[in-house]
């Protein structure tokens, strides 16, 4: 059993694995990508094309990097200093949650509200200030596009016990994992939520994602021959193409007349609130392939535009909280200014021009600080 916990995952190499950063830093750009409505750039974005989007990504490599950081803190701290990190972690991001549910509010009452206030969910704030904000401080209401910050404090906050379990008994405990996913989906297990008892995230549902990349990084040697055997990646393929025709005769007229109509409506509600099935087999159809594609020494990892993916997904939680500020933005200059094509490209690409920056300037300040 000694032996058994001291197999903490680690790196293979002592820089972090860029890959991570990337993946988070893309799913970053598309999450605000997607957030912004009637938007030529998420067509840039996974969404239009299979059943999943940048939110499993960014679900799955979270539980990936906080298995290897908090793997690493269980080593060097031992468990007390793994949840004293977690605790610390938990407590930023709930602050960041409320202090961006604030800034939302402000940026819609400074343009007057109106529809704005209903389709960013703060007309309750302005209406039932006293009573949204307690709601908000219990994780019960969120903004627009803030949801999946609640479900991380969570994640956070129970990070240590999931990785002590995990590192015993990693099997039983991605058992566990899929019996609470199943339940949600057998009986609608849920959370709850205020005003309308829905989350666009449910946690029970989404703990799937974190668990899985936390046990990819424990058990992976012994399932990564299985994962990138041929028929695996075969199969894999296939789904995805499977999947990008049915998403794109969501939006394509002419091939829409192709697929059967019965076919269709079958895949044309997948319920992301609860990590619909379909949506995580075409997340891990995507990871198996990018795995086997993009080896850890990517020669891509010196180009620019992925050296500001990799800054991005290295200052993650400050690059969420202002690409949410930057939808609202953008929104509204596309709502008051102009909603032509132009303007839709100079505000996507503003857009991530704004994020990578204030990652370079996040960067610059954390050097300067350790030194």
């Amino acid at each position: 059993m000694h032996d058994r916990i001291t197999i903490v995952p680690e790196l293979k190499v002592q820089s972090r694995d860029l890959r991570i950063d990337v993946c988070r830093g893309v799913a970053l750009w598309w999450i605000f990508l997607d957030h912004v409505p009637n938007n030529i750039g998420n067509w840039l974005t996974l969404r239009n094309y299979g059943f999943s989007d940048a939110a499993e990504i960014f679900m799955f490599v979270s539980g990936v990097s906080c298995a290897l950081a908090y793997g690493r803190a269980q080593r060097s701290e031992g468990w007390s200093g793994v949840t004293r990190r977690t605790l610390r972690r938990s407590w930023d991001i709930y602050v960041a949650f409320l202090l961006l549910t604030l800034a939302c509010a402000i940026l819609v009452h400074l343009v007057g509200g109106g529809h704005l206030a209903d389709e960013s969910n703060t007309r309750v704030l302005f209406d039932q200030p006293g009573e949204t904000l307690a709601r908000a401080a219990i994780l019960q209401y969120r903004p627009v596009n803030s949801d999946v910050l609640p479900v991380f404090v969570l994640v956070h906050l129970l990070f240590a016990p999931l990785l002590w379990l995990l590192l015993r008994a990693p099997n039983v405990t991605l058992g566990v994992s899929l019996v609470i996913y199943a339940l949600v989906h057998a009986f609608g297990l849920t959370l709850p939520a205020w005003p309308n008892g829905h989350w666009a995230f449910n946690p029970l549902a989404w703990q799937l994602l974190v668990v899985l990349g936390a046990w990819w990084m424990i058990e992976g040697e012994r399932i990564r021959p299985l994962a990138a055997s041929r028929g695996i990646r075969i199969a894999s393929l296939l789904y995805l193409f499977f999947s990008l025709v049915i998403a794109l005769s969501w939006q394509v007229t002419w091939l829409e007349t192709m697929i059967p109509h019965a076919l269709a409506n079958q895949f044309g509600t997948l319920d992301k609130s609860n990590l619909a099935p379909l949506r995580l087999l075409h997340f891990l159809a995507i990871a198996v392939l990018a795995s086997w594609l993009v080896p850890s020494d990517w020669r891509g990892f010196t180009t620019p535009v992925v050296r500001g993916a990799i800054r991005c997904g290295q200052h993650s939680l400050p690059i969420f909280c202002l690409g949410v500020l930057l939808t609202f933005a953008s929104h509204m200059a596309l709502l008051d200014i102009s909603d032509g094509l132009a303007m839709q490209i100079a505000l996507s690409l503003a857009g991530i021009a704004a994020m990578i920056a204030a990652a370079t300037l996040l960067k610059s300040i954390t050097i300067k600080q350790r030194s």
